[in-house]
């Protein structure tokens, strides 16, 4: 039986580590794009069910495209133990490896917190990945520092999306960075929103769609 779209399908991905517990939101029969939203810190309760993931994927799904999430490994039933961000960008590529095999379209790839450090590694060289968001994207966070020179001659277009009370980036900080990265880029700062955009998701929600119903030309 074939599903509609707007239907949810329960799937498993075949990971390095063991199956990835995953969940795909049906897009457009049309749809010309697919996306991937990677999840926060799994140490820290991050999971595909995240609250910024779920407005992420309902902005890119609102416009039509299928919406991959998964559990990285050790998450809800995905097997292994968390990895520190090394194998977890194994996992990433597992799940564009699985939109380009299934759907043969360009993907939209969206990151929240450590989905978006780590996420983002595997994402930018993917040659089916062709737009990038980073959603509250870490500079200090969990006991380390991340840095971002792999992004640095990017061409594909990127969106930069955080609250500026973020607890794990400040506005400065995230400046720094996007100051580097190659054209296209848009920053966005929601002045009064924390990390997990508390608040203030639909303005997330609203921001992330406008940029990629521009990048795709949607109507």
């Amino acid at each position: 039986m074939s599903l509609a779209p707007g239907s949810i399908e329960s799937l498993s991905l075949d990971g390095p580590a063991g199956r990835l517990e995953a969940l795909l939101n049906l897009g457009a029969a049309n749809a010309g794009y697919t996306a991937l939203v990677c999840h926060p810190h799994p140490l820290f309760g991050g999971t595909m069910h995240n609250k910024v993931v779920f407005h992420a994927m309902k902005a890119l799904n609102g416009l039509g495209l299928p919406v991959l999430r998964f559990n990285f490994r050790g998450v809800g039933t995905s097997a292994g133990e968390h990895d520190h961000g090394h194998g977890e960008q194994q996992d990433v590529r597992v799940a564009l490896d699985y939109l380009a095999k299934r759907f043969g379209k360009p993907i939209v790839f969206a990151g929240f917190s450590f989905g978006a450090a780590i996420g983002l590694r595997a994402a930018v060289p993917h040659p089916e990945v062709v737009a990038l968001a980073a959603l509250g994207l870490p500079v200090n966070a969990d006991g380390r520092e991340y840095t971002y020179g792999f992004m640095d001659h990017c061409d594909k277009p990127k969106l930069m999306l955080s609250g500026g009370q973020d607890e794990f980036a400040t506005a400065a900080q995230l400046e720094k960075v996007f100051a580097r990265l190659a054209e296209p880029k848009r920053l966005v700062i929601v002045p009064e929103a924390d990390h997990f955009f508390t608040g203030h998701l639909e303005t997330l929600r609203a921001e992330l769609g406008d940029w990629a119903r521009e990048i795709t030309s949607l109507p």
